[in-house]
């Protein structure tokens, strides 16, 4: 499942878009549609949607995939910008059954942004790291009253299907290496932290997958499959 578009809300456009072009060096689009509340970052081969609302919580969870060879190198990059989220042990995560490696950091509106190689893909560059080789959006966290519910819906309606393990009641991780939907229970710390609970929708994803059609995931979001 790729992931071909995210859009979500947030307090403050203005700031968000410093974010992205001060921090992780990207190119920021406004006025999206003549839409002066609604900005757009080009993330590799996704585009994040980000629209205005003062009354938005926020707290999203995205991850991002890199070459799976830059992984020092993005933290290298990363460092001088942003403060790393980390537990009291580490600031780096290896996740074996993924056989993946993340480092975590703060995003607008206290979310919780990662970058993560994951070595199952061929997705190796050349040269010094730069913001090009933040290659697309690969997960999106998604608050849903029942884990368990909508990860089995979007196995049998949507051919999504549970992602290294069985889902969890408050866990589920739904799609492939491509692409994944975190599906938790609202309020759930975003890992590593522990006071940054995931918040209600709305998100909308858009992703490539083999049954088109639109999927409710609750609390007002969509999986969009083209």
């Amino acid at each position: 499942m790729q992931i071909t578009k995210v859009s979500a809300r947030v307090r403050d456009t203005d700031a968000a878009a410093g974010f992205f072009e001060n921090v992780l060096l990207l190119k920021v689009d406004g006025k999206v549609d003549g839409d002066a509340d609604t900005v757009q970052v080009r993330i590799g081969a996704t585009m994040l949607e980000l629209t205005e609302d003062r009354e938005t919580v926020g707290r999203h969870h995205l991850a991002i995939t890199i070459p799976s060879n830059k992984f020092s190198a993005a933290r290298d990059w990363l460092e001088p910008r942003s403060t790393l989220i980390g537990t009291p042990d580490a600031d780096e995560f290896e996740f074996a059954a993924w056989n993946a490696r993340s480092l975590y950091f703060s995003g607008p509106d206290r979310s919780v942004l990662e970058l993560i190689v994951r070595r199952d893909l061929d997705n190796d560059t050349r040269g010094a790291f730069t913001s090009a080789d933040l290659l697309c959006i690969s997960e999106v966290g998604v608050a849903t009253n029942d884990v368990l519910a909508t990860a089995e819906f979007l196995r049998t309606e949507a051919d999504v299907r549970p992602y290294a393990g069985d889902p969890g009641r408050n866990f589920a991780p739904v799609g492939d290496t491509d692409g994944l939907l975190i599906l938790v229970s609202p309020g759930r710390p975003w890992f590593p932290t522990t006071d940054r609970g995931a918040s209600p929708g709305p998100i909308l994803v858009e992703a490539t997958g083999s049954r088109p059609g639109d999927y409710p995931l609750g609390v007002g979001s969509i999986l969009r499959i083209r």
